[in-house]
């Protein structure tokens, strides 16, 4: 078979044991294995960076990937079906239009409310955050279903964020949806002496606001598998440390597995 006689024999001895790439990829997928069972709702590129960050190991994305699907290690977060686009808002049309890549903080504002449950409880949660880096700028949590505060409470600290911000001369963008509190009269009086510009999505069109509508269902899913959300005994106390974790130590994909604060640091804003 015009084979060379020192390789067959080399090959031969070699049958019934593994290779150091096969080593590595047995201990690789243990690694990985273990962040999963630490961080059940993270996906392989945030294990593969968990793992990184852990061991130093340095490895491809999708090698992270085969090892995954071979040891059948997926992400339990739910996913989203996509829905068509609805009608433009009368009051405010929507200024974005898929342009997200703000070049500075406070330039593109997004804010969202999401819906869950702790012990039994519903919980209604407001966020606002900075497209530049995708910062949490402000959040309010209330167990009164429809209160209007949470809303008021993340505008009041936006509004004071622009007051500390000498240089802040340019418009704030401030995307949000049609909800009924965002479209109310009082909502928008509250802002009126601000230089801030409104902009809407399309009615039940989730695309319109992907930065907050991702996250959303991402920060759920990361405080109901990893921070034990729905056992939580005291709220507004879990978010706010999961906020700062978010803020200051969640590596992000998206910012170079840099977290929002360090992202904004290291370009040289406060």
């Amino acid at each position: 078979m015009g084979l060379n006689r020192s390789g067959y024999y080399k090959w031969k001895s070699r049958q019934g044991t593994i290779n150091r790439y096969e080593q590595d990829r047995i201990l690789l997928t243990e690694f990985l294995q273990k962040e999963h069972e630490k961080h059940p709702s993270h996906g392989y590129h945030r294990l593969a960076n968990d793992v990184f960050q852990e061991t130093g190991w340095v490895f491809s994305h999708h090698l992270a990937h085969q090892c995954c699907k071979v040891a059948g290690i997926r992400s339990k977060a739910r996913k989203y079906r996509y829905k068509p686009p609805g009608e433009e808002s009368v009051l405010f049309p929507n200024e974005v239009r898929g342009c997200w890549n703000a070049t500075a903080p406070l330039q593109i504002v997004v804010s969202d409310m999401t819906v869950f449950r702790a012990e039994g409880v519903e919980w209604e949660w407001t966020i606002l955050l900075d497209t530049f880096n995708n910062e949490i700028l402000a959040h309010s949590a209330t167990s009164t279903k429809g209160s209007n505060k949470p809303y008021y409470h993340c505008l009041d600290q936006l509004k004071q964020l622009m007051d500390k911000r000498e240089e802040q001369t340019s418009q704030v963008v401030f995307h949000t949806d049609q909800g009924a509190v965002y479209s109310s009269q009082a909502f928008c009086q509250a802002h009126s002496h601000y230089n801030i510009l409104r902009s809407m999505s399309r009615v039940g069109t989730p695309t319109d606001n992907p930065i907050i509508e991702a996250l959303n269902g991402w920060i759920k899913e990361e405080l109901l598998l990893d921070f034990d959300l729905a056992h939580s005994k005291n709220v507004p106390e879990l978010l706010d440390t999961y906020v700062d974790f978010f803020n200051n130590r969640r590596p992000a994909a998206a910012l170079g597995y840099k977290s929002p604060v360090q992202y904004k640091t290291e370009l040289g804003f406060c």
